[in-house]
C-alpha cells in the first residue's frame, strides 16, 4: 500500500508520496529570483525559513495563472532541502493498493515523463505520482 498527498494542476490529478511532504499551504508571497530558470517562481519566508517555490506549471507544459488567481504549496522534502511545489488545489491522502501503481501511460506527453514516477488508477480518475526529485529540479 502506498499513500500520496494529492493536488491538482489545472485538470490533473497529481499526487506525492505522502513521507516526501512537510505541510500544505496557502501560498506565501514570493521574492522574485533574477535570472532564476521559468519553473523558479521565487523564495518564500516559511516561518523564518528560506524556501525555494517552484512553480509546476512550467514544468508541466501548462500556462500560467493570472496574478490574482489563489495557488497552495505543497511544501515537501528533497536531498535535506525544504521545497514548495505551486499547486492549484490540495486534495486529499489517498491509500493506494499496489497492484493499481503502474508505470505512467504511454499516451503521457514525453516533455512531462521524466517527472512521472507512476501512474494509479482511482475510481474513475488517473493519479500521476510526482517525481518529486525531479520536478524540484528547476
Amino acid at each position: 500500500m502506498s499513500s500520496y498527498v494529492t493536488f491538482t494542476v489545472d485538470d490533473g490529478l497529481y499526487g506525492v508520496d505522502v513521507q516526501r511532504v512537510q505541510e500544505a499551504l496557502r501560498a506565501h508571497a514570493r521574492t522574485r529570483v533574477p535570472l532564476a530558470p521559468e519553473g523558479v517562481a521565487g523564495l518564500v519566508n516559511l516561518r523564518g525559513q528560506v524556501v525555494l517555490t517552484v512553480d509546476l506549471r512550467p514544468r508541466l507544459g501548462l500556462a500560467a495563472v493570472s496574478d490574482e488567481d489563489e495557488q497552495m504549496m505543497v511544501v515537501v522534502q528533497v536531498s535535506g532541502e525544504t521545497v514548495s511545489l505551486l499547486v492549484d488545489e490540495i486534495g486529499d491522502v489517498v491509500d493506494v493498493p499496489a497492484d493499481r501503481v503502474e508505470a505512467p501511460p504511454d499516451t503521457l506527453d514525453p516533455a512531462i515523463r521524466p517527472l512521472i514516477r507512476a501512474a494509479c488508477t482511482l475510481e474513475g480518475r488517473l493519479l500521476l505520482v510526482l517525481d518529486v526529485d525531479e520536478a524540484a529540479a528547476a
